[in-house]
């Protein structure tokens, strides 16, 4: 589908068609040498955050892994950069990092949300981008700060926090939010039961230009058939483990692959 290696401006209003990507690859951005032991700390580091947040809630167990690997394969899927799949990768843990600064009881509840309880929900993608902010590697040219704000956003502009739309969600972003809603789908809730893989699938399907990128969606579905076309996952860390053998596997594909063996 293209080349997604941009520059920290492009990689902001980028969009997500052949016909309009850049000609050539961006430089890779210098804050951190690839492939160097800090660069694997803060895989390793985000990772941990990621865990910590699922631990506030025993129905979100493994969904930011899940979410890490899926945008990963996603990312590499259309065109990003290693480079830039691995950022994304990044953001996949900690895109809900945010919902530290929510009551476990919000995180929780089972019957439907108040106005006052769904208006903190939808702080957390800016609460998440607050707390990365600081940190140089995780802000500025890696564009993982905007992944985590804007990764609610919808293509047809009614997500939020900001509203955007279409291309003016960072690309990022965009492949987080189906990584996210793949992922969220499949998995048991306070408020519902999981659905199946396959369901979830059409769910995508029929998100696609309207909450989800059409571009995003039409390139992960022929993967995700590719993946599962020997062997149909029964959940969700399986489904993980499939895709991560499409690409390069990310640093965590190997550990959800293990516990989905266990």
């Amino acid at each position: 589908m293209g080349d997604y290696c941009f520059d920290t401006q492009a990689e902001r209003s980028a969009p997500a068609s052949r016909g309009d990507l850049c000609e050539r690859c961006a430089p890779e951005h210098p804050v951190i040498p690839p492939c160097s032991p800090l660069c694997h700390s803060i895989h390793q580091f985000a990772e941990s955050l990621g865990n910590a947040m699922d631990a506030k809630d025993h129905c979100t167990q493994d969904h930011s892994e899940q979410v890490a690997v899926i945008a990963h394969c996603l990312a590499l899927e259309v065109g990003f950069s290693p480079r830039r799949a691995g950022d994304i990768h990044i953001a996949g843990h900690l895109h809900d990092i945010g919902k530290i600064g929510l009551p476990d009881c919000i995180l929780s509840k089972p019957g439907r949300l108040t106005e006052e309880e769904w208006a903190a929900v939808r702080r957390h993608p800016e609460i998440g981008a607050q707390i990365v902010a600081p940190v140089k590697a995780l802000n500025g040219d890696s564009g993982i700060a905007a992944m985590i704000l804007h990764h609610h956003e919808r293509w047809d502009g009614g997500g939020y926090p900001h509203g955007l739309r279409a291309r003016k969600i960072p690309p990022g972003a965009r492949v987080l939010a189906v990584a996210d809603a793949l992922s969220a789908m499949v998995q048991d809730r306070p408020y519902r039961s999981g659905m199946s893989i396959e369901l979830a699938l059409d769910e995508l399907r029929s998100a696609a230009g309207s909450q989800l990128d059409p571009d995003m969606v039409a390139a992960f579905l022929p993967l995700a058939e590719r993946a599962f076309k020997r062997q149909w996952p029964r959940n969700a860390n399986e489904a993980v483990a499939l895709l991560s053998r499409m690409h390069a596997p990310s640093p965590d594909a190997v550990e959800l692959e293990e516990a989905t063996a266990r």
